[in-house]
């Protein structure tokens, strides 16, 4: 999956990265409570502020719960017991879909 999220930002807030994902932000507050991998900071209003990192995390849950249909406890299964494999793997894929997208934009320029 590519998400657009500035990159140059340190922080996102909530609604940023629930409209990257094309999700409601009720479905990242609930990721956030039910994955030990995600923790964003928050301000002193108690708003939740990902970094890119938490972001990544994001997308591997993502990849996980929405795209392979793994369950909530096999997902979180998963990240405990293949964390360092998981994350190489979902970075080759994710570049690899970057990659993807710039070559569609060139041919689409072309």
């Amino acid at each position: 999956m590519h998400i657009e999220l500035p990159p140059d930002k340190r922080y996102y807030g909530i609604g940023e990265v629930a409209k990257a994902f094309d999700v409601n932000a009720s479905l990242i507050r609930f990721w956030d409570n039910e994955f030990d991998i995600l923790k964003p900071k928050k301000n002193a209003k108690g708003n939740r502020m990902f970094t890119p990192e938490d972001v990544k995390n994001l997308q591997l849950i993502y990849h996980l719960v929405k795209e392979r249909g793994f369950t909530l406890e096999g997902a979180r299964t998963h990240l405990k017991e293949g964390q360092k494999k998981t994350l190489d793997k979902f970075g080759i894929i994710s570049k690899l879909e970057n990659i993807k997208v710039q070559l569609t934009n060139i041919k689409n320029e072309l």
